[in-house]
């Protein structure tokens, strides 16, 4: 599962700083997510989703639907 983190940050209009703030995380950790460095803990995933307005599913791209 890959995170799909910089499509909805940038779709939310947010700064990936600005989002990084709101969870209490370095924006690098974001970064990690995104690029599968680091794996995102669940209840930093739901805090994620609803920082975005999302589904906590939207957050996961399937690696088996290509």
């Amino acid at each position: 599962m890959k995170l799909k983190v910089d499509e909805l940050i940038k779709k939310s209009g947010y700064k990936k700083q600005y989002v990084a703030e709101k969870m209490g995380v370095n924006k690098d950790t974001i970064t990690n997510w995104s690029k599968n460095k680091s794996m995102i803990r669940l209840d930093q995933a739901v805090k994620l989703s609803k920082i975005l307005n999302c589904k906590l599913e939207d957050l996961f791209e399937d690696d088996n639907n290509e």
